[in-house]
């Protein structure tokens, strides 16, 4: 099983032109295929007037999933390319739609390739992307002459601590990959010198967005 991969987290919207041509890009998590479909139903209603709406979109763990149209474009220039732009990225449970506006003027299959590829990073720039870890919650519990080791050692290794609470002990509820876990115990029970008390939670996904937790239970 993968120990992590990257999803789309949060979609957004972008835009080039080429040559008078607007070329939008809209884009949107998806955990199904029939979601993919219904964004791209919306899409085409919300943008009935333009000459195209191409999409390519990639949903599973494993990339299960993957699909694209040139709506009407020259085979192969525009859902491939975007397509071709998700997969590059490793992202999965992704989709998106990028409308053309025509402007008059023809950019040739190779103009075509650059638009639509060049509008789907567009699309990615102004969307959230997380890499989901699989790990688990960890709770440790240690005296007070435990806590800078702790914390100290945590700060080091980039693991997130979700909670620290203080009573007659101290306990920290952190976030450990898995392939991790295993060193990040080694090491607490070193640097407090085996005091500390390390129990393993419930398998979690979890991930980071703009420096919040995002867990996925």
């Amino acid at each position: 099983m993968a120990e992590s991969y990257k999803i789309l987290y949060q979609g957004g919207v972008g835009e080039i032109v080429e040559k008078k041509s607007r070329f939008i890009a809209t884009t949107m998590p998806v955990e199904t295929e029939e979601e993919a479909l219904a964004f791209i139903e919306t899409m085409r209603k919300k943008y009935w007037d333009a000459t195209h709406n191409c999409y390519a979109y990639t949903v599973g763990r494993r990339q299960e999933i993957c699909r694209a149209s040139d709506d009407g474009e020259p085979s192969q220039t525009a859902g491939r390319p975007m397509l071709d732009v998700l997969l590059g990225e490793e992202l999965h449970n992704a989709c998106v739609v990028v409308t053309r506006y025509f402007g008059g003027t023809l950019l040739g299959t190779g103009g075509l390739v650059r638009a639509y590829s060049g509008a789907a990073k567009e699309g990615l720039l102004h969307s959230v992307i997380v890499e989901k870890f699989r790990g688990r919650k960890v709770e440790i519990l240690t005296d007070y002459n435990g806590v800078g080791k702790i914390q100290y050692l945590l700060a080091k290794e980039g693991i997130r601590s979700l909670d620290v609470s203080y009573t007659d002990e101290v306990k920290f509820e952190i976030l450990v990959p898995e392939d991790e876990l295993a060193g990040i115990k080694k090491k607490i029970t070193e640097a407090t010198s085996g005091r500390a008390r390390i129990a393993d939670g419930k398998e979690i996904w979890f991930g980071d967005a703009a420096g919040e937790a995002v867990l996925w239970e």
